[in-house]
């Protein structure tokens, strides 16, 4: 039998965000009641507005950090700002949504000028509740290393979806 390959390894998110990882939790992300699924196309009007994010899985006692980056800025064919960090939410209890959470750096809508971005929701685990430091900059941005800095470990679930201009040709 044919083995079915994984949208995040096919679309890139790991090796270009992420190390491997099992999903442990479940993670659903909405704008405007759209769910978000691996490699969807949403237009950058759709998601003006940060979305909600609810995480089932986790327990009540457990605290989850969410993390939104683009790895495709400025352009796909030369992202020299990968990452471009869009959210970060931390302390999410578990079977809660990140509303729930508190906002380390506010959402930052998408708005791709050139080519196809993928807009990468990570969740991770934390051990505790703590503090984050956000980032000086949002351009060049490491989920790798915001990860080990803040003794997060390996994700639990990761989603993402593709976004260009409104106006762009719709080719791949």
């Amino acid at each position: 039998m044919a083995r079915v390959p994984e949208p995040l390894v096919v679309g890139r998110v790991i090796g270009d965000v992420l190390d491997s990882f099992t999903p442990t939790t479940h993670m659903s992300v909405t704008y405007n009641a759209k769910l978000v699924c691996n490699g969807l196309e949403l237009f950058p009007s759709v998601v003006t507005a940060k979305p909600r994010v609810e995480i089932q899985g986790g327990e009540l006692r457990s605290f989850f950090t969410l993390v939104m980056t683009d790895p495709d800025c400025p352009g796909p064919s030369d992202p020299y700002l990968r990452e471009h960090l869009h959210w970060i939410v931390t302390d999410i209890p578990g079977t809660t949504d990140a509303a729930f959470g508190r906002e380390a750096l506010s959402y930052e809508m998408p708005k791709p000028n050139i080519g196809i971005h993928r807009f990468v929701f990570v969740l991770f685990k934390q051990k505790r509740r703590q503090s984050i430091n956000p980032p000086s900059s949002r351009d060049c941005f490491s989920t790798r290393s915001f990860a080990a800095e803040n003794d997060l470990g390996l994700p639990v679930a990761a989603v993402y979806f593709n976004a260009q201009r409104e106006n762009a040709a719709r080719r791949r």
